[in-house]
């Protein structure tokens, strides 16, 4: 008989791993504060066994809101030294809520060291609910780490038997089924079955390999995010900069704008040494480099929603501060 691959299984927490009041509880759920631990997953889903060799490794199991830099730091960790102890390791799967799915897999896209694929995987329902999603989310999402041609393809997220790229995707609907879309380009590829299948790859840069080294840091530099809205006046931006922002992400207007008021804040702000760059709140679509942005010294966010756009700069400060330097990270990651 054929060995079957190796995998590691980390568990995070998240509606993965909750626990309803019954059957049919698949909305207040977290209620009960009962989640389980990894091994405790993998014994409700039999089937994994079937696919991979499971190593199941405990984390904390929480909802995802908690879950934030030191909780990326570790995992980069985790992930070293899973790596370091199972030579034929084939990849890892972490199990994560779906409310910061995609700025877990887009840090860890950023940050991790280890060449085996790594992919992050959450459910909709809870694994206790009737039709829940959980448990073939994370048989597709262990077929996924174990396949030859996820490698080299930075962090993956599957659900709903679709791979994306950590950089692109994002939540959309708050209990839909097909939540995480990436609007702009699709999807990777598709599990179907025993089946991974690959369609294209995202072009941008990512993990092993990158300047940004997360096991050296005590903390991110403090980047905050200022949504525009109409009559905004910059008061959120002025308030971001009293508590020592080092940089700020205008989520803007679709064509990357903000009200008068705000932009004067932002200059302001980029005046006074804080990196501001420009997103867009659309959730699509490459914010302009236009003139207005150079003028008052603002970078664009490419195609980077502004929760991700955080990331990114909040990282890249811990490098630099050059305005050059800054725009070229934006355009490489």
């Amino acid at each position: 008989m054929t060995a079957l691959p190796k995998v590691a299984f980390i568990g995070t927490g998240g509606t993965l791993s909750s626990v309803g009041r019954d059957s049919l509880d698949i909305l207040d759920y977290t209620a009960t504060g009962m989640r389980l631990e990894a091994e405790e997953i993998l014994a409700r889903v039999p089937e994994a066994a079937s696919v991979a060799e499971v190593v199941p490794v405990r984390f904390r199991a929480v909802t995802s809101p908690g879950i934030g830099f030191s909780d990326w730091r570790e995992l980069v960790l985790i992930c070293e030294r899973l790596v370091a102890e199972h030579p034929d390791l084939a990849g890892i799967v972490i199990g994560h809520g779906t409310a910061t799915l995609e700025e877990t897999a887009y840090a860890l896209s950023l940050t991790l060291t280890v060449a085996v694929p790594v992919v992050v995987v959450g459910s909709q329902r809870p694994i206790t609910a009737l039709s829940s999603d959980a448990p073939l989310n994370l048989v597709a999402a262990l077929r996924t780490a174990a396949a030859p041609e996820s490698r080299g393809r930075g962090v993956l997220v599957v659900l709903n038997d679709e791979i994306q790229a950590a950089r692109e995707v994002t939540k959309t609907s708050v209990a839909r089924l097909q939540t995480f879309r990436t609007s702009d380009f699709g999807v990777l590829g598709q599990v179907d079955g025993p089946h991974v299948r690959y369609y294209r790859r995202s072009e941008r840069r990512h993990a092993p390999g990158t300047p940004f080294d997360i096991r050296a840091l005590d903390a991110l530099p403090r980047v905050d995010v200022s949504y525009a809205y109409a009559d905004a006046d910059g008061t959120a931006v002025r308030a971001f900069a009293q508590a020592g922002a080092r940089g700020i992400v205008s989520a803007g207007l679709a064509p990357g704008m903000t009200p008068p008021a705000e932009a004067e804040a932002l200059g302001a702000a980029v005046a006074a040494g804080i990196a501001v760059v420009q997103s867009t709140r659309a959730g699509s679509g490459v914010v302009p480099e236009t003139r207005r942005l150079a003028e008052l010294g603002i970078l664009s966010a490419d195609n980077l929603t502004p929760q991700k756009a955080r990331i990114l700069l909040a990282l890249a400060l811990a490098t630099t501060r050059d305005p050059a330097a800054l725009r070229e990270i934006f355009a490489t990651y």
